[in-house]
């Protein structure tokens, strides 16, 4: 197929082998102690940043206004984050990863610092978008720089770290962002990450040294092709996530962004196609484990948005508790995930990368089916149990097909196809808050139209009578009488059913990418000494 099927499959030499060649010595230098704290930190930065801000948001409105746009502080975020992703892949792979990081994480920080002194939501909206345009550096370039600076034996140690800083911060970053928008002020919110990106900033800049490396394969930075795919992601990422909400999708608004979006990727092929070092190299789709990992972690970001965004509802929703309890239930996913990713090595190194990929997203679409099985009325440990092992699954999925991927390429092409995957799985994202929305907006819409509650829209004692009035009823039901309020409840749990339907259907198609994709046994590169 390509270079990495034709050269590798025969790693290991210095000693003898397992799973998908990993050497058995597993030799190698690790890195100081300070640089994994700076990796943490800037892991961490990034961790935190929306599980704060989510709980500040009444504090924030009240302040600032601009309640119809608010979600644009987490979509804008978002967006920013996507399409600088394969940018600063490659530039990592052309520059170094250390520059590149301390550009990051002084983008960051001036984007917080900004946030702390804007003056409206536009302003607010805004300096997020430059907390995202550094934010995407650091989320691709600690992903690369945990490949570089450990060798692949210890890999699994590092990432596990990094996954436990993402559930610590899910646990933390709630209760941290409540605390203080309630006894100071939301400010303080962006002001409290500005001592720790500072710190990072200094560790990096002060411990991180980087091997020389050959300069040969160095050419002009692709700024066309940088500037093209960041104008066409954005169209498309806005595209996603104003349609079925800012206006329908079928409206001109959304159909002239989807056009202007696909004459942008027309052109971004062009320019990549003339570019010496392409920004988005045809090579991370010819190659066939490239391929199928960037097509897994794409369904994953889609299935992913199932238990992140519908969970919580669902758990207030139709099993009547509080945000924090909801939040508790959530928190049984992002324990199990990091546990499961730290033991992962011991089967991938057994049966290999792709087939212990394949035995967790098995598993995973099996949990997935298991919810809409859940009893109604149910328990709160019901969906909390779901969502352990639905945890656990993932921790096999992901973190074998991250670590499997960065073992086929050098150093000058890790940066590039982690940011690569990376991007996948962050449109994927986006995708299924697009799609999943509008499977949750249907069901429900057909489940109250078909009530006939006599509701209207003010949230009264009858079944909302519209999209719009069901948030305000499920914020307010008391509000509801008994047999309306039980109509909504299980509304509601049909369209999370459906949700979780469509998301057990992403992780077969995950399970068909991997199987029929990549192959059985993944071409590791032997161990290159710094």
């Amino acid at each position: 197929m390509g270079t990495e099927e034709s050269t590798g499959g025969r790693p290991g030499e210095a000693g003898e082998a397992d799973g998908d060649g990993i050497p058995a010595d597993g030799g190698g230098r690790r890195p100081p102690a300070t640089v994994v704290a700076a990796l943490m930190l800037s892991m961490g930065l990034v961790a935190l940043e929306s599980s704060v801000v989510a709980t500040a948001v009444p504090q924030i409105v009240g302040d600032l206004g601009g309640f119809s746009v608010f979600s644009w502080l987490f979509a804008g975020y978002l967006l920013a984050v996507t399409v600088t992703l394969p940018v600063y892949g490659r530039l990592s792979d052309s520059l170094g990863r250390k520059p590149v990081l301390l550009f990051g994480t002084a983008v960051f920080l001036a984007g917080s610092l900004l946030c702390t002194v804007a003056w409206n939501m536009a302003a607010l909206i805004a300096f997020r978008i430059v907390q995202g345009l550094g934010g995407g550096a650091l989320q691709s370039t600690v992903q690369t720089l945990a490949a570089d600076l450990y060798p692949l034996r210890d890999r699994p140690r590092i990432q596990a770290r990094m996954s436990s800083v993402w559930a610590a911060s899910a646990l933390v970053g709630p209760a941290l962002g409540g605390l203080l928008a309630a006894h100071a002020d939301w400010r303080w919110i962006f002001l409290a990450t500005v001592p720790p990106a500072a710190l990072a900033l200094w560790l990096v800049h002060r411990h991180l040294v980087e091997p020389v490396r050959s300069c040969g394969r160095r050419g002009r930075v692709d700024w066309a092709g940088a500037l093209a795919v960041f104008a066409c992601g954005a169209v498309l990422l806005f595209a996603l996530v104003q349609g079925g909400v800012a206006w329908p999708w079928l409206s001109p608004p959304s159909l002239g962004l989807l056009g202007a979006g696909a004459l942008l990727a027309a052109v971004v092929v062009a320019v990549e196609r003339r570019a010496a070092e392409p920004i988005l190299p045809g090579w991370v789709w010819r190659r066939r484990t490239i391929a199928a990992v960037n097509l897994a972690l794409g369904a994953l970001g889609l299935l992913m948005v199932a238990p992140m965004v519908f969970v919580p509802t669902y758990a207030q929703a139709v099993l009547g508790v509080d945000p924090v309890s909801a939040g508790l239930v959530m928190s049984a996913m992002t324990l199990s995930w990091p546990l499961s990713a730290a033991l992962s090595q011991h089967v991938y190194r057994r049966i290999g990368f792709r087939d212990t990929a394949v035995l967790g997203i098995g598993l995973a679409a099996v949990v997935l089916l298991s919810f809409p099985l859940l009893p109604q009325p149910g328990r709160p440990w019901q969906p909390a149990l779901v969502l352990l092992l639905l945890g656990a699954a993932l921790g096999l999925f992901q973190l074998p097909l991250i670590i499997g991927v960065q073992s086929t390429v050098g150093w000058e092409e890790r940066g590039t196809t982690t940011a690569s995957v990376l991007f996948c799985r962050q449109v994927g994202q986006s995708l299924g808050a697009a799609l999943f929305g509008a499977v949750a907006n249907a069901t429900l819409g057909a489940r109250l139209s078909g009530t006939g509650g006599g509701g209207g829209a003010d949230g009264g004692a009858g079944v909302p009578g519209s999209l719009d009035a069901v948030s305000e009823a499920l914020a307010r039901p008391e509000l509801l009488a008994g047999a309306a309020a039980g109509r909504l409840r299980g509304a509601v749990a049909a369209a999370v059913d459906h949700v979780f339907l469509g998301a057990a259907a992403a992780a077969v198609a995950a399970l068909l990418a991997l199987l029929l994709v990549a192959p059985r046994r993944f071409p590791v590169l032997p161990e290159r000494e710094a």
